[in-house]
């Protein structure tokens, strides 16, 4: 019997130094757990491809402390149950982090998992309760919704003047998050919601929904959909001559939802906390590159993979050492400066729930393409100072006329 016991022992001891051992090696392991199919697609290719061409790049320059990464790629298929069963396969291969899944109900149901094994966990999901649950271990590459909706809300109170409008949300975890972060930020403000409308992931007919926000009589529309369900909306909107504003958050301008809704697209406004067409050279730089490499424009979740490599790096540089347990200590209160890491686009910086504040903006689709029509400050998690968020080499010429000046959107 003390046999036995001193053989399971040994085996576990060795087990332990093993998982130990595995970052002493020679390459930094990352999974990539995405949305390759299904109602996602279009986020997880996108958000994939960025992860892969910042990895080529830090390899180039010789890697993260001197250490390689190398990558694996496995597909959610847009279902919760199976990007939980990929994060425990990704686990069981000792990887150091995990990147995605991007759609909120996924990483929801994913990251119970890479907490309970003390992974590092980068995700583009935009539901504020992904952060609410004190996971230490879970980080965005994007905005909580708790901090694109209020700057969203002040565009339409405040600048396009709306005295009411109809909520048009997809019913899932990502759109009833922005329904209840929406309501949230336009609660004191003089804009009233005169309707809430439900509609459903992967739906395609929207003429119901549509027809309940013109009896709403609201004064414009405030969209909140998946890519290509924003697509459907913005065309059946057309299709029943709705003129009045219609604004949304980062999926409803998207490059995607561009491509797909056509014409149809033309006049719509966004807050995005990223785009391709902002005037900032890093941001620039990023298109060229992105679109050599993969023959096609990204979209705002290709930018979040490829900034949040460079911020996993940024973590490990501050940690010092590859110990996924300091990295994630690491990522509080981290403050990432372009200078140093041109590839995390924009000065971003950490709070202690893992959530991000950066400079953002606000688009308008004109000639099916984004214009920049406003940059949003940060709202400021640790910092003050505006003009550190904004780029040097971003200069007044450069950047877009205040959206204060320009009348609401009228199409």
């Amino acid at each position: 019997m003390q046999k036995r016991f001193a053989l399971q022992l040994i085996a576990a001891c060795a087990l332990a130094m093993g998982s130990t051992a595995g970052f002493a090696q020679d390459v930094i392991k990352i999974a990539n757990i995405v949305e390759l199919s299904g109602g996602g697609a279009t986020a997880g290719t996108n958000f994939k491809n960025g992860v892969e061409l910042a990895v080529k790049e830090i390899n180039a320059g010789g890697g993260i402390l001197g250490k390689k990464i190398q990558t694996s790629t496995a597909d959610t298929q847009s279902n919760p149950g199976v990007a939980k069963g990929l994060t425990q396969k990704a686990i069981d291969d000792n990887v150091f982090a995990i990147f995605g899944p991007v759609f909120s109900g996924s990483i929801m149901v994913s990251m119970a998992e890479s907490r309970r094994a003390e992974v590092p966990n980068f995700t583009g999901g935009e539901a504020a309760s992904i952060t609410e649950q004190g996971n230490p271990y879970v980080f965005r590459t994007s905005f909580t919704q708790a901090t694109a909706m209020p700057k969203v809300a002040r565009y339409i109170s405040d600048q396009a003047k709306l005295k009411s409008i109809a909520v048009i949300y997809v019913n899932n975890d990502f759109g009833k998050g922005g329904m209840d972060s929406i309501r949230k930020a336009l609660a004191n403000s003089p804009t009233k919601i005169l309707a809430e409308i439900s509609t459903e992931p992967g739906q395609v007919d929207f003429s119901a929904a549509v027809l309940r926000a013109k009896q709403s009589n609201a004064d414009g529309v405030f969209a909140y959909s998946n890519e290509e369900e924003s697509a459907r909306l913005l065309r059946e909107l057309r299709k029943q001559g709705w003129t009045k504003p219609i604004i949304g958050e980062t999926t409803l301008t998207g490059q995607k939802v561009i491509e797909l809704a056509g014409e149809a697209a033309n006049g719509a406004i966004a807050h995005v906390g990223l785009t391709v067409d902002a005037p900032v050279p890093a941001i620039r730089a990023f298109k060229a590159k992105f679109e050599k490499e993969y023959k096609y424009i990204s979209d705002h979740n290709g930018m979040k993979g490829y900034s949040g490599v460079y911020v996993l790096k940024a973590a490990i540089e501050k940690a010092g050492k590859l110990d996924r347990k300091a990295v994630a200590e690491a990522m509080k209160g981290l403050k990432v400066n372009t200078d140093k890491y041109p590839g995390a686009l924009m000065y971003t910086e950490f709070d202690n729930k893992g959530d991000l504040d950066r400079m953002s903006f606000m688009v308008e689709v004109k000639n099916g393409k984004q214009d920049v029509i406003d940059m949003v400050p940060p709202l400021g998690l640790a910092t003050r100072d505006v003009s550190k968020a904004i780029p040097a080499a971003t200069t007044a010429a450069a950047a877009p006329k205040p959206a204060a000046s320009k009348p609401a959107a009228k199409k």
